[in-house]
């Protein structure tokens, strides 16, 4: 039984690795799974092919209690249900015992977010010998530019292919906000700072000086790449370094850490949930919510400082 066991896991494998092109590291980790699944059914004298729903129910139950995280169920639990898929299709069982069952529910991880002080330190370090006129242009700018996209994602909450997809016409704007094309094609209007106004002017000043040619580009931020302007890639390399020296560590920090900076900063404010979800372009309220964590903290100052009958600490009994 046991080879018949092992030659149906192999089969499927085979089958994952011809039919799907399925990776190496894909193929060893459902190896892996269904060898603890297919085990675990032998030692309770059943098989991949007489158990039953209640049985895979059981298992990954079993698997929970036995501290596996909700990821890895899911993952093993998907494993499975390839598995007796194929088993299905080659026609050695008349079901798929797993098709019905659901994955444990995973909590959506909570956004990396940056303090202010981290903020203003990130936007120091980023400026640090910009107007130093003794240091080459060429460096000038680079610092111009990393200054100019920190001030605008923090003040804007814009997500990075949306800054980088700027036109130059944006950095003349009188307005306190700009027109953005988001995801989708939706249009949405997104606040500007002056400082971070300030620090377009300064940049694009700079690229004019340093680089007319690519001042010339329809682009607020133009680079020498196929999209004609800077990438995600280069952007979020430079950000590390500029990081690093503000004293952030790298696993802090990424592009998208300065929007989740924009709306948690926001919301610890006292802005309304709604305005935020209209600022940041998204469309369910629900995905806004991911931001409430910080307001944990000031809802219990305000229940604490302005709650009638909540005169002070409460003693334990």
């Amino acid at each position: 039984m046991t080879a018949r066991r092992i030659d149906r896991v192999a089969s499927f494998l085979e089958a994952l690795a011809a039919e799907r092109g399925a990776s190496a590291h894909t193929i060893e980790a459902y190896r892996r799974d269904l060898t603890d699944y297919t085990a675990r059914l032998a030692n309770q004298g059943r098989t991949e092919l007489t158990v039953g729903p209640a049985d895979v129910r059981a298992y990954l139950a079993a698997c929970g209690e036995a501290g596996l995280k909700a990821a890895s169920l899911a993952r093993r639990l998907s494993a499975i249900r390839q598995f007796h898929k194929f088993l299905y299709a080659e026609g050695m069982r008349a079901d798929n015992p797993a098709v019905a069952i659901e994955g444990p529910r995973r909590g959506r991880p909570l956004p990396k977010v940056l303090t202010v002080d981290d903020m203003t330190r990130l936007i120091e370090a980023a400026r640090q010998g910009l107007d130093d006129a003794e240091r080459p242009l060429r460096e000038r700018l680079a610092l111009a530019r990393m200054t100019a996209l920190v001030e605008l994602l923090y003040a804007s909450g814009l997500r990075i292919s949306e800054a980088l997809g700027l036109p130059k016409a944006a950095a003349r704007t009188k307005e306190p906000f700009l027109a953005v094309r988001g995801k989708g094609g939706k249009e949405r209007l997104a606040p500007i700072s002056n400082p971070a106004r300030a620090a377009l002017a300064v940049y694009r000043r700079l690229l004019t000086e340093a680089s007319p040619g690519l001042a010339a580009s329809p682009w607020l931020f133009p680079a020498a790449s196929e999209s004609g302007h800077l990438t995600r890639q280069a952007f979020a390399r430079d950000l590390k370094t500029a990081a690093a020296a503000a004293g952030i560590p790298a696993a802090r920090i990424s592009p998208h850490v300065l929007r989740h900076a924009f709306a948690s900063h926001l919301l610890q404010n006292g802005a309304d949930l709604r305005v935020v979800q209209d600022l940041l372009g998204h469309a369910d309220i629900s995905t806004t919510q991911i931001y409430t964590h910080v307001l944990d903290e000031r809802a219990k100052a305000m229940v604490r400082d302005l709650h009638p009958m909540n005169d002070g600490e409460v003693e334990p009994r």
